[in-house]
């Protein structure tokens, strides 16, 4: 495996031309690769708290992460490590949206699918029970979810229903005296096998208005089952989820997820956190790529002194950039309190469609390693395809931009 990229130090700034030391290779400039000092745009106390986390996911969560995407196995060992950083709680602590997103960005430059959880974790699950729920739902469940020792699981989409659940969600909530029934199934639901609770999206059969339930694990009724054999984000533990007339009480029907209304504002939020993490695949990317170029030789010389690899990862780090500085004007925008759906959107399209291409070309770098995970390019191109695919698929997003520009929808 290559190295992990080395702590900030000096050579983060433009290096002059000088002969590297007898018998050592001089280290590359840009070495952190923020060749526009996005990072210089946090405040002190979150620059210096953004160091110190990025250099523990390079040096202990992405070397790590391999042997568990291999397997398909959920890395539990690495949670502790996440949350005593503070990343089981980036939606509640008061971060800038800057600092949270380039938080996701980092996890996803260690591992995309660890990223996929704590995203997935504060956007969806965290950020809806502090948003949506009850004050008793808050007391119960927050306290545990802020330090990753309670785990819980978004269930919207359903088999049938991905591009079009807003209208075509099945999973029906019928009240039945002090409480409620639930019937349907959810499909793709991360950490829906390990989740302590689901946080269920269905359809009240009395007013047709869409609600939301915390649906605890082993709750009669409720299956999980793992979604295998998937090319991307292997460590996230996808489920098939089963309700058959799942009792729910009163006291866990989310009071503030009373239509579909409340859900489009968290998917708001959560397309945009994907660009961060098309962002972060990309500076893994080009990580691995120069990495690589630099220790590789071909033809008696490093593959780095070839002016058509020199071209491939000036594009993979333009592309990356492209991403990062769409997603520092979002986050702006975010922090304002402008953000819409359309912006979301377009970040997402746009950040993701630039991964995948990024992926192919370091994938196209690295020549016969490049379909090994074990030199990790091979890792990030599967798992580019479902970051371009998830939170809504590109063309999807497209539309949803298109709609917003002309105020004509091409949906149908």
């Amino acid at each position: 495996m290559l190295n992990a990229l080395a702590p900030e130090t000096a050579s983060d700034t433009p290096a002059t031309e000088t002969p590297a030391s007898e018998g050592a290779p001089a280290a590359p400039p840009f070495a952190d690769a923020d060749l526009f000092r996005v990072v210089e745009l946090l405040p002190d106390d979150e620059r210096r708290r953004y160091r110190e986390t990025r250099d523990y996911l390079q040096a202990e969560v992405r070397p790590a992460s391999i042997g568990y995407w291999n397997r398909e196995e959920f890395a539990a060992e690495l949670l502790p490590g996440l949350a005593e950083r503070g990343l089981a709680r980036l939606q509640t602590d008061g971060s800038s949206a800057l600092f949270k997103g380039l938080m996701y960005t980092e996890v996803a430059r260690a591992d995309v699918s660890l990223s996929a959880l704590v995203g997935i974790h504060n956007e969806l699950v965290l950020g809806m029970i502090d948003a949506l729920g009850s004050e008793e739902q808050k007391r119960r469940w927050v306290p545990g979810l802020e330090r990753f020792t309670a785990l819980g699981a978004f269930a919207l989409t359903e088999p049938e229903h991905g591009s079009d659940v807003a209208r075509g969600l099945e999973t029906t909530a019928r009240r039945d005296g002090d409480g409620w029934i639930l019937n349907g199934a959810k499909r793709w639901i991360g950490s829906g096998t390990i989740a302590d609770f689901a946080l269920v999206w269905a359809r009240d059969t009395a007013d047709q208005q869409v609600k939301a339930f915390i649906v605890e694990a082993g709750s009669p009724g409720f299956t999980a089952a793992k979604i295998s054999n998937k090319i991307g984000l292997r460590i996230m533990q996808n489920a098939d989820l089963t309700l058959t007339d799942v009792r729910v009480p009163e006291a866990n029907r989310l009071p503030g997820a009373t239509d579909f209304s409340r859900a489009n504002e968290l998917l708001r939020d959560s397309r945009a956190w994907v660009g961060w993490q098309a962002a972060g695949i990309q500076l893994a990317a080009f990580d691995i790529a120069r990495a690589y170029a630099l220790e590789r030789r071909q033809f008696g010389r490093e593959l780095a002194t070839f002016q058509l690899v020199q071209q491939q990862l000036a594009e993979i780090l333009g592309n990356a950039h492209a991403s990062l500085t769409l997603m520092v004007e979002l986050a702006r925008l975010q922090q304002d309190g402008f953000l819409e759906m359309p912006q979301s959107a377009l970040a997402k399209a746009t950040t993701t469609r630039l991964a995948r291409s990024s992926v192919a070309l370091g994938r196209s770098l690295l020549g016969g390693n490049g379909i090994s995970s074990d030199f990790e390019m091979a890792k990030l191109f599967g798992d580019a395809e479902v970051l371009y695919t998830y939170e809504g698929t590109y063309e999807i997003n497209s539309l949803i931009v298109g709609r917003a520009v002309t105020g004509r929808s091409a949906f149908v």
